[in-house]
């Protein structure tokens, strides 16, 4: 028996989410069991003549509205909201499709009034009609009525491959409603008994292959196929029908399903699904031919636009740009991540923040190990702290590491970046976060906030946070005066050799998070310059798609004095130089300098202070054997 596979990856595109609640019902009938995805879509359009980096706070609200969406779905169901900026919703929606390599698109058509469109008016939607033109996988189109108990579902077939996805569908349909199907088929009035004995013959032998056994064959004689079919339909509780062909000599972009498709949906009284296969039907049409080359140049454009890199940087900038109150139903973070098995490694690196750490701690645990089991692993790893902050961190209840005593054969760096290269030892999370703990005010969504786009977005690698960052002056909280590094020194580096991350708020960020498979495949500056050195990393391997940054509104955290951040852009440049002659595969400087002289004032004596800053590098740990072999079983 032969039967059309039902789709694993179904793409609902989602215009008001208030209307969506039977689209996901229907879709989640349709999945697969067993591997089976819905993704709801929302789609942002931003004019021609406005950035796309303006849609990122339409694309915030988008992804809270989708969140209603995400209820509708029964229980088990597998469903992830995505927000795509675009020009045209149309284009948005194929590029979603292609992103997430969907079996089936299932659009929401509220009907026309007035009957039907015209030639040069749209058939469903202009947005509609402009996928199902190019379609990028199946399509069905809900003509969306009511969906109330569904006992009896009608399936009018001629035969081919548009009627066998509208029975493969439909099938899966009845048994989720324990629901029978009446297989329509209908021919002439007045045929000859052998004539009509070989139409049941067909149906029957159709049924054979096609069907479960929960379906029953209906054969009418009837002038009129439309009238016999909305008789059928007055009668049943749900109708699928596949395309058929446009009439003979009518343009195939008029009737994008066929006359009679479109006509059975406009005018029943049941809800009406009306499918299509990828697979064209007849010869194209001169009007087709020129449809499909209009395509083809908005398809040059769009490729086009993409190359160039400061769109690419504001449609990254606009869809994958998140605010940590998207992600604070943590019961549904622990969702996402039970059904994609991973577990989450929160690490604090610290130095001396005795007067911050436990706080961290304790709401950490409290919220977010305690309160919901979003993370598995607490670990404190610190950089020989000379003051109480490990005997805090413990009495809180962290697991507490000394860096230094990590992986010893290999000797050990000061810095920032030496630690957390050592904690991706010492951890075992498939998702690890990063936060820094010198922060007066701390909150569980320095955590979760990052942890959030990971779990939603399954293109989504590593994920910067971004905040306001005020400074203390004279004992006084001034607004907007932090990150001076950032912006006098990694920004303009940025803007300047790395291009395609000016995007990022704040780069220099401590609070990240990122997915260990990738994590453990990049270098660590073992100082300061550990987090640009993330960012140009996993952009060159991953791609910019594969980054995100996520708004964590504010933080108070211990400002450095001048000198201490003349040490870190000092740092800073000698690694962005380093990655550019790397990359560049040429010599830009003879020499590196890594000394930094600091001049010195001491009553009447004026000297030079010698400062040995280069930042080592650590390899990628998954060079390390010991992490290989812990990582396999045969370790800790």
């Amino acid at each position: 028996m032969s039967r059309a596979p039902l789709p694993a990856r179904i793409l609902i595109p989602v215009a008001n989410p208030a209307t969506a609640e039977d689209l996901v019902r229907i879709g989640a009938d349709m999945l697969d069991p067993r591997t089976g995805e819905l993704t709801a879509l929302g789609i942002v359009e931003v004019p021609e003549d406005v950035a796309l980096s303006d849609g990122a706070t339409r694309a915030r609200q988008a992804r809270r509205l989708l969140q209603r969406v995400l209820d509708y779905a029964p229980p088990g169901t597998r469903i992830r909201p995505l927000v795509r900026i675009g020009r045209r919703a149309a284009e948005g929606i194929v590029e979603a499709a292609r992103e997430i390599d969907a079996d089936l698109l299932i659009f929401g058509w509220g009907g026309r009034p007035g009957g039907r469109a015209g030639a040069n008016g749209p058939v469903f939607s202009p947005t509609i009609d402009a996928v199902v033109r190019e379609p990028p996988c199946d399509i069905a189109v809900v003509k969306q009525r009511p969906l109330g108990e569904v006992r009896r579902i009608l399936v009018p077939v001629r035969g081919g491959p548009h009627a066998e996805l509208a029975l493969a569908f439909a099938d899966a349909l009845a048994r989720r409603h324990e629901a029978r199907i009446a297989v329509l088929h209908v021919i002439p009035p007045g045929v000859t008994s052998t004539v009509r004995a070989q139409a049941e013959q067909a149906l029957a032998a159709f049924l054979r292959q096609h069907a479960r056994g929960h379906a029953d064959g209906v054969l009418r004689e009837a002038p009129n196929v439309r009238n016999a079919i909305l008789r059928e339909a007055e009668v049943s509780d749900l109708v699928i029908m596949g395309a058929s062909a446009a009439p003979e000599g009518t343009a195939a972009d008029t009737f994008l399903f066929g006359a009679l498709p479109e006509a059975i949906a406009a005018r029943a009284t049941a809800p009406v699904i009306v499918v299509k296969t990828r697979e064209r039907i007849g010869r194209a049409t001169f009007e087709e031919l020129a449809g499909r080359a209009e395509s083809l140049a908005a398809a040059d454009r769009a490729a086009e636009e993409s190359r160039a890199v400061p769109a690419r940087v504001e449609r990254w900038f606009g869809e994958s740009n998140f605010h940590h109150a998207e992600f604070r139903n943590l019961r549904r973070l622990v969702a996402l991540k039970e059904q994609q098995g991973l577990t989450v490694s929160l690490i604090l690196p610290t130095l001396d923040e005795e007067a911050t750490i436990g706080e961290i701690v304790r709401r950490a645990r409290k919220v977010l190990v305690d309160g919901v089991p979003l993370v598995d692993e607490l670990l404190v790893i610190d950089s020989a702290s000379t003051d109480r902050t490990r005997e805090i961190a413990a009495g809180e209840g962290a697991r507490v590491v000394v860096h230094p005593d990590v992986l010893p054969r290999y000797g050990s760096y000061r810095g920032k970046g030496e630690a957390l290269w050592k904690s991706l030892f010492e951890t075992s999370g498939d998702l690890v976060a990063w936060c820094d703990t010198d922060v007066r005010n701390w909150h569980p969504r320095m955590a979760y906030g990052t942890l959030g786009p990971l779990l939603a977005e399954p293109r989504i690698q590593y994920v910067k946070g971004y905040y306001q960052r005020p400074i203390v002056e004279g004992g006084v909280l001034k607004e907007g005066g932090g990150g001076r590094v950032t912006e006098l020194v990694a920004r303009p580096l940025l803007n300047l050799f790395f291009p395609d991350l000016s995007g990022f708020i704040q780069p220099l960020a401590g609070e990240y998070a990122g997915r260990r498979s990738l994590l453990e495949t990049i270098p660590f500056f073992t100082g300061y310059a550990v987090e640009i050195g993330h960012l140009i990393d996993i952009a060159e391997r991953a791609g910019l798609d594969a980054l995100g940054q996520v708004d964590l509104e504010r933080r108070v955290h211990r400002n450095q004095e001048l000198e201490g951040l003349s040490r870190m852009s000092f740092v800073i440049l000698q690694a962005v130089m380093k990655r550019l002659e790397e990359r560049r595969r040429a010599r830009l400087f003879a020499e590196l300098g890594s000394t930094m002289k600091l001049p010195r004032f001491g009553g009447s004596r004026l000297s030079l202070e010698v400062i040995e800053l280069a930042d080592r590098e650590r390899p990628p740990m998954i060079r390390i054997p010991e992490y290989l072999e812990r990582r396999s079983g045969g370790g800790a």
